[in-house]
């Protein structure tokens, strides 16, 4: 499948594309709720700090959320009470450079890269990593089982990355 045409006429796939789109049209309209309804009660979002981690449970990361804190994150987005979150950066999301690194009969492994500029205080600042989704198809609609964000400056000092999701 390196035939891009062949890949996008590929159902899973395409279902997959257009569900990671939209989930960055979530995250730029800071549709934190809805973005949590992507999710498998299961899943987990990753953003290592080593870039060649795999085991995330026992390496340290910026992130390593289970639903609980996933929804813990999106309270914290949300609620108001935090000074990054009242004045909290607008961004806008690029993804592209879709690939599948596997798929089975109910789950697809897409991986992309990623672009981010987030916009605050008259400061745009730009963050891109590739990305790892693993999808779920078993329900008819896809849902995240896991998300890896690897960030390419990952192992440098980082501010104000809590809105990456």
């Amino acid at each position: 499948m390196d035939d891009t045409n062949a890949l996008l006429s590929h159902a899973s796939f395409a279902k997959a594309v257009q569900f990671i789109w939209g989930e960055a049209e979530l995250l730029d309209r800071k549709n934190y709720r809805a973005w949590l309804d992507l999710w498998s009660p299961s899943g987990f979002y990753v953003v290592p700090i080593d870039p060649d981690a795999t085991d995330f449970a026992a390496t340290l990361n910026y992130a390593y959320d289970d639903q609980h804190m996933r929804e813990l994150r999106v309270q914290r987005l949300t609620s108001g009470y935090s000074p990054s979150v009242t004045d909290a950066a607008r961004t806008v999301r690029t993804v592209s450079r879709f690939t599948v690194a596997s798929e089975e009969a109910d789950m697809i492994d897409v991986h992309s890269a990623q672009v981010i500029v987030a916009y605050k205080r008259g400061v745009a600042t730009l963050f891109a990593a590739d990305v790892e989704h693993r999808l779920s198809l078993t329900s008819g609609e896809p849902r995240i089982e896991q998300k890896v964000v690897r960030l390419i400056d990952s192992t440098d000092a980082l501010n104000a990355i809590g809105f990456l999701l």
